[in-house]
């Protein structure tokens, strides 16, 4: 088994509200080794990029809190650092992908500059030295003509290319992690895979960890060595991506995955949909979560929440249909109550 590079246990994050606190992650653990990739996945709402803002701390500024938990990254407790201290961490040993490139990058500097931005302050180089390793970092990433567009704004560039930059930046100090939230969202299909091969491709070259947070089962099967399964604000399964397809155990993943156009049936036939919608956070119901919208819900599911129940090897589940089997005594347990 890989050596864990970054070690999440019993992770709860939070908003304070007019109506309270609200719990966007409730008590999340997930392990990722060197060189690994793990995909976070679940339906918007489930609390997967509150948990990467947590990771990098950046939900202070969001308005957020951490609430409890550890964030284990090289033997480091995250949660415990001040902002000073993480601010040497972001964009050098831990760097993030976030969702809308467009929105990411600055309008008023060129591509090259907010590349070069990093390697000044992480690495101290001069600025005509960053702006030569900020080329390359272009080159590296598939953009045709490096020199040419290191000097244009991120307006005069497509979509993908905009991605490719915001990965060049992620990637400027060689990050032992790397989190990328939605990286394939707003691109269309030909690019996307473009995207996840070279992601793939700079992983395996520069031995980095990533955490990939996606909505799309597809993606995750592509990308992953592991995948939790994330709803409501916990995990609800995880195990390797072999488990995870040839044997989903909790009712949600299943509804992922039938969900999936082709996944089951003839083309053409009506596609599945989970009935009902994620509860708001500040609103969730007794017992297990999903229970409104499972098509398998028992007494027990509208009283109790369910512990991690193990169905092999390291593949857990949190539902009561598995009640006959041991509960998860491993690392990651979440600590449900029976």
């Amino acid at each position: 088994m890989a050596e864990n590079l970054l070690e999440i246990r019993k992770l709860t994050a939070g908003f304070a509200t007019e109506h309270g606190l609200v719990k966007a992650t409730d008590e999340i653990s997930i392990s990722i080794g060197k060189g690994q990739t793990v995909c976070l996945v679940g339906e918007s709402g489930s609390g997967k990029s509150v948990t990467s803002l947590a990771i990098m701390r950046l939900i202070e500024y969001a308005g957020g809190m951490i609430l409890g938990g550890d964030i284990h990254f090289q033997g480091q407790d995250l949660a415990s650092k001040k902002q000073e201290e993480m601010r040497s961490i972001r964009g050098d040993r831990i760097a993030m992908i976030f969702q809308d490139p467009m929105s990411s990058l600055n309008p008023v500097f060129t591509v090259g500059e907010q590349i070069a931005e990093s390697l000044r302050l992480h690495q101290d180089k001069s600025a005509g030295e960053a702006m030569k390793m900020a080329v390359e970092l272009l080159r590296l990433v598939g953009i045709p003509a490096p020199e040419i567009r290191a000097k244009q704004y991120p307006h005069e560039l497509s979509g993908g290319m905009c991605q490719r930059v915001v990965i060049a930046i992620a990637l400027a100090c060689r990050p032992e992690l790397l989190i990328a939230d939605e990286p394939t969202t707003a691109l269309d299909v030909t690019v996307q895979a473009q995207i996840l091969d070279l992601l793939r491709n700079l992983q395996e070259e520069f031995g980095m960890s990533i955490l990939l947070i996606t909505h799309d089962m597809g993606v995750a099967a592509e990308m992953a060595d592991r995948i939790a399964v994330m709803y409501a604000g916990a995990i609800v399964e995880e195990g390797s991506a072999l488990e995870i397809f040839d044997q989903p155990s909790h009712p949600y993943t299943v509804g992922l995955l039938q969900s999936i156009p082709g996944f089951e049936g003839e083309r053409g036939s009506e596609l599945y949909t989970i009935r009902g919608t994620i509860p708001p956070l500040g609103q969730l119901p007794s017992g297990c979560r999903f229970h409104p919208r499972c098509p398998h819900a028992m007494d027990i599911c509208r009283s109790q929440e369910p512990p991690d129940f193990l169905i092999s090897g390291e593949h857990r589940a949190a539902c009561w249909l598995f009640e006959d089997k041991p509960v998860w005594s491993g690392t990651n347990e979440r600590g449900g109550k029976r």
